[in-house]
């Protein structure tokens, strides 16, 4: 299969509970990439921008921003689930485990928790998923917990 016939997020019929979606490629963070988006997102926090500083913390190093490590992880795991979502419904849990420093690698999988059709709408169904952030050591990172809205079927 192709690049350009790979399937980009699913719709509601093609996901099973249970079913597990490890998400490729991952992503190596660099010291740039943090210091950018500490910078973008107005988070001057010194222990994301001063290594001098970070070294006199407890991590004794900057690690990367908690929430870039959630917006890569939400990211990767799009063209495996919510490429066709309709609508982002919210969040339930996000819950930061490790640190994650430059350097690190960023993995992630996603769990088909649950499912259901919508009362309202019957072109669409409610999906309740896990994802896990993993770095190259197999160490949790992160785990978040959201629910979308997903199309039914394929259209016409």
């Amino acid at each position: 299969m192709s690049d350009q016939q790979r399937p980009f997020g699913r719709y509601y019929e093609e996901l099973e509970v249970g079913t597990v979606y490890k998400h490729w490629p991952g992503r190596t963070v660099s010291e740039y990439d943090n210091t950018l988006f500490a910078l973008l997102s107005m988070n001057q926090n010194p222990l994301f921008i001063d290594q001098e500083y970070a070294r006199t913390q407890p991590l004794g190093q900057c690690p990367v921003v908690d929430t870039l490590v959630f917006s890569l992880t939400v990211g990767m795991s799009v063209a495996d689930t919510t490429g066709k979502a309709i609508a982002n419904l919210g969040y339930e849990s996000v819950e930061f485990l490790h640190p994650l420093f430059p350097g690190d690698s960023l993995y992630a999988d996603s769990e088909v928790l649950e499912k259901r059709e919508s009362a309202s709408k019957p072109d669409r169904g409610v999906i309740a998923i896990e994802t896990r952030a993993y770095n190259q050591k197999g160490e949790r990172i992160l785990v978040l917990r959201r629910h979308y809205l997903a199309p039914k079927g394929k259209p016409q």
